[in-house]
């Protein structure tokens, strides 16, 4: 079969686990020529589909590259392990903001420090203090652009200014916001982290993770990561998280115009006692997110507190809601709420919860791109 002459407008899933060599020769270019001699071996190491999206994402990022610049992961925590073992070694410490997703400190505290790399924690108001908080040994700084459940708001150019003063790496988590409304890269992030599996990939279809680097060294070490451990993102995966990429921007747009309805709405109701989300003028961080992010766009993840702070308030409003299911990810086009306390601060330990304000009344909303009016109809029924 002669493919030659044929030239499809979309690229093809290369489902396949190996490519094959003509000679030794296209052999031993695979292995020594600069680029690979644009060829491919087996894919748990690169595959054409895989380094088109790290490609497509490292642009919307606006890091150079290409897709040599990171390595597109089986999921979101899968991406975060990359970066931390590209970047740091067993006797190195590592620095997050106590309001980090719990999932993350799951990975960073129970599973990573068995290898030797220690995690601490605090307050982000403190953070930027590095001075005081950093040690010796601390690697690598890791922070979300808006947090995990509660938004807040990272004040990423003053963070970057502090990690470079102190001389350590600034790995973000630009998962809640996107490269549609942030890029970490141009305020001096060193790396940047996505779940792809949400608003990259867009469609709740696919279970992805992406982490890109500006120094091509730490690039080349997260590649050569994905590749020992088999972290590589597969073909079809690859290829959805891809085609959802298409549509970043357009759905960015109603994502964060209906997240701010919902937002307004839900801040006059009777039965919530707070709203947590950076485009209401009244949150704390607004000025910040409004200086930071782009567009006036604030995204479609927000968190609120019922008035009645107990799980059986949140449970019968989840009863209740027709277009809010409760599903435990984020960021599809269709609406969803997630209970942190159950789901992703479940294996936090309650002091710590409360302290952070994850408490049984806390619900967390991924607002879809639906009819607006649809939505605020839906949580009206819910709430009442």
């Amino acid at each position: 079969m002669n493919l030659t002459n044929i030239h499809p407008k979309v690229t093809p899933i290369y489902q396949t686990s190996v490519f094959k060599f003509a000679s030794l020769g296209e052999l031993e270019e695979y292995y020594t020529a600069p680029g690979r001699g644009g060829r491919y071996g087996y894919s748990r190491s690169e595959h054409p589909n895989t380094e088109e999206l790290v490609a497509v994402v490292a642009q919307l990022e606006g890091v150079a590259g290409g897709a040599l610049a990171g390595v597109a992961t089986g999921a979101g925590l899968s991406g975060l392990l990359a970066a931390v073992l590209a970047t740091c070694q067993a006797g190195d410490h590592v620095l997050c903001p106590a309001e980090l997703y719990g999932g993350s400190v799951v990975l960073l505290s129970n599973e990573l420090s068995r290898l030797g790399i220690e995690t601490t924690y605090v307050p982000l108001a403190d953070l930027y203090d590095l001075a005081r908080h950093a040690r010796p040994n601390t690697k690598l700084v890791l922070a979300e652009t808006l947090s995990n459940p509660l938004l807040v708001v990272l004040d990423g150019p003053r963070l970057a200014a502090a990690c470079q003063a102190q001389g350590v790496l600034l790995l973000i988590d630009n998962t809640f916001a996107s490269p549609a409304i942030s890029q970490p890269f141009s305020w001096g992030a060193d790396l940047v982290w996505h779940s792809a599996t949400k608003y990259l990939g867009g469609h709740s279809d696919v279970t992805a993770g992406l982490v890109l680097a500006r120094d091509p060294a730490v690039a080349q070490r997260l590649r050569q990561v994905g590749g020992s451990l088999g972290l590589t993102l597969a073909p079809l995966e690859s290829w959805l998280t891809l085609r959802g990429t298409k549509t970043l921007r357009l759905r960015m747009r109603q994502h964060s115009d209906n997240g701010l309805a919902v937002a307004q709405f839900l801040a006059q109701q009777p039965a919530v006692g707070q709203v947590f989300y950076p485009g209401l003028p009244t949150d704390p961080g607004h000025a910040l997110a409004a200086a930071q992010l782009r567009g006036g766009q604030f995204g479609g993840m927000l968190s609120f507190r019922m008035a009645d702070d107990t799980a059986a308030a949140v449970d019968a409003f989840i009863q209740k809601s027709q277009l809010f299911p409760l599903a435990p990810s984020l960021a599809g086009v269709d609406s969803s709420c997630s209970y942190p306390l159950a789901t992703s601060h479940r294996h936090i330990p309650d002091e710590r919860r409360r302290a952070l304000g994850i408490t049984p009344g806390l619900v967390r909303l991924s607002v879809g791109i639906e009819e607006a009016s649809d939505l605020l109809a839906d949580l009206a029924q819910a709430l009442g």
